[in-house]
């Protein structure tokens, strides 16, 4: 199963990360997406970009271009702004998958009383 729609702001929160760590342009962040999710996260430069210019017109992200072998391309960096939102979805993202993991381990026989 690839991106099942629970995904909605995963792109957004794994962005930030790695851009959190270093500058690097779209295609650069759609293959680093793919290799650091082993492949488990696949999403297109038709999610990463629109991504990419939501964060940036937001403050989130700001962006430089760069000349690179003959290319000219665009790199991305996180600002502050940037840095204090990733701390809000890894917040988030954390307790929506402690609690899921805590329903799944849960025995199933449990009873419920409405």
């Amino acid at each position: 199963m690839v991106n099942p729609n629970f995904m909605n702001g995963v792109p957004e929160l794994l962005i930030l990360r790695l851009l959190e760590a270093q500058e690097m342009y779209g295609y650069e962040i759609v293959a680093a997406i793919r290799t650091k999710t082993a492949d488990a996260i696949s999403l297109g430069e038709g999610v990463v970009y629109p991504v990419l210019h939501a964060l940036e017109r937001e403050g989130a992200l700001k962006s430089r271009r760069k000349a690179v072998n003959g290319r000219t391309r665009v790199y991305y960096t996180v600002t502050r702004k940037g840095e204090t939102r990733l701390a809000g979805l890894v917040r988030q993202w954390t307790h929506i998958t402690d609690s899921v993991n805590r329903a799944i381990r849960e025995p199933s026989h449990a009873s419920v009383t409405i």
